[in-house]
Formats: structure tokens, sequence, C-alpha cells
């Protein structure tokens, strides 16, 4: 049983708790997530976001340049090393948490991840210890064939305000739209509508240029970083040497004690 199954295992348990929270979050629909992500296009629901990048033209569905082809790691840079920052944080990128935090945590994930998924309660449990102090950057990963399309669903709901909710809804109910690999992108757009996205502006903001053009950046962070697996972390910069949730524990502590 290799490291990744291991912390599988471990962070089922998390995830078995998370998840009930989340369908009770879902069949209620009326409160408003504690964690504000940060990003274009929202309104005074939340706290002021970030401006997006600059349009370009929107690609179609199975563009080669958003397929798997593109998502290859660069060998000569390993995800083990230390990144930019101007590459691991976008401007267009979600985050939650205050800009000004000490301490800020990115992850690369694919919604398609299950280890993402397993991974996702450890993350908002560990953000949760040190309230105020640390900043979550979630970067997209789009690693299974069709991921790109369950991004540009996290993207519309970003534009109606309802992120965080589509985000969870789309974990908790994974293994219906993405189980072993096996896609089914039109549950994946039921659920979200089911988290409270308004599916028919939804679609027709999906190949919005700004969607399509950050979907397009992430990726090239993807190579230009060497990210070939998810979900992968950096903390301040510092990569997660080695997977674990006690591993990725301690680097977001020992930072957090370093800014005090």
């Amino acid at each position: 049983m290799n490291s990744r199954t291991i912390v599988l295992v471990i962070a089922g348990l998390a995830l078995a708790a998370f998840a009930t929270a989340v369908y009770m979050y879902n069949s209620r629909g009326t409160e408003t997530p504690a964690a504000q992500v940060r990003g274009p296009g929202a309104s005074a629901q939340v706290a002021p976001l970030i401006a997006g990048p600059a349009g370009t033209p929107a690609a179609a569905v199975g563009d080669p340049a958003l397929g798997p082809a593109a998502l290859k790691a660069n060998p000569s840079q390993p995800a083990a090393a230390a990144a930019d920052d101007n590459t691991l944080v976008r401007t267009h990128s979600p985050s939650v948490g205050p800009i000004a935090a000490k301490v800020t945590i990115v992850e690369f994930f694919d919604p398609a991840c299950e280890a993402c998924r397993a991974f996702y309660p450890i993350v908002k449990e560990t953000i949760a210890r040190y309230p105020g102090n640390v900043r979550l950057v979630l970067r997209y990963a789009p690693l299974h064939p069709g991921s790109d399309e369950a991004v540009r669903i996290l993207e519309t709901a970003r534009l109606q305000n309802v992120f965080m909710p589509v985000l969870e809804a789309l974990f908790v109910r994974q293994p219906e739209w993405a189980a072993h690999g096996s896609m089914d992108l039109d549950k994946a757009w039921t659920i979200a509508g089911e988290a409270g996205l308004d599916l028919t502006r939804a679609r027709q903001a999906r190949m919005a240029p700004q969607i399509t053009a950050a979907l397009k950046q992430d990726i090239q962070d993807l190579a230009t970083v060497g990210v070939s697996q998810t979900p992968t972390f950096f903390v301040n910069g510092k990569p997660l040497q080695e997977f674990g949730v006690r591993q990725f524990q301690d680097l977001v502590r020992g930072e957090v004690a370093a800014t005090r």
C-alpha cells in the first residue's frame, strides 16, 4: 500500500463527517458559506474580489490546448522544486481567507481527483485552525479527460457567488459523476444546479473569454511548476515534499509559527 493510498484511507474518515454536513447544507440551501471565495465576478455578498485577467478568444470543449497532451509536467522541473510566487498565485485564482494573511497555501487540484476529494476536509480544518493567518489559493489542474468542463462549472459558479457550495457538492458527490475516471459531465451539471447554480446562466457563460483564459493559464503553470499529480501543495512557496496529512499540517504549522 503506497503513501497516497494510506492518506486516502485516513482522510476518508474526515470525509464522512464532511459529506454529512454538506448534504445537510445543500438540503437547506439558505446558509452563506463561512469561507469567502475571492476571484472575478462576485457581488457585494462576499468580500471585494481580485480583478480577472484580460479576455482571450474562447476555445471549444475538447480543444487540444486544454486536453491531456497539454498537461504533461516539465521533466526538467520537478514538482518538489520551489516555485515563483507569480506562477503559484494568479490574479484570477479563487482564494479563501484574507489576502493579507502571512501564510498562503496553494493547492493544485482536479475536481475529478479522488485524493483531492479525500484531502479537502483536512485542508478546510487546517485553515480553520489558524483564523485570519492562513489563505488558501486554488489552482486548477484538470488532469483527467473532461475535467476542464468541471472547471468551467466551478468558474460559472464563482460568477454567481456559489463557488463553495458547488465545489463541495461536486466533491461529496464525485462518485456519481467521476467514478474511477469515468466522466458523466451532465450529472456534474445537475449536481451543481442542485447546489444552487443557475444552469441556464451558467451554460451561457461557460465559454466566456475570461474563463478560458484562466483555464489556459493554469494549465501552462502546471508545466512551469512541474505538477503531474493532484493534489499538489505549496505553503509560502515551499513544496510539500512528502504527501501526507501530518506532513501537510506540519508544513502549515511551521510557516504560521515563523510569522509570529
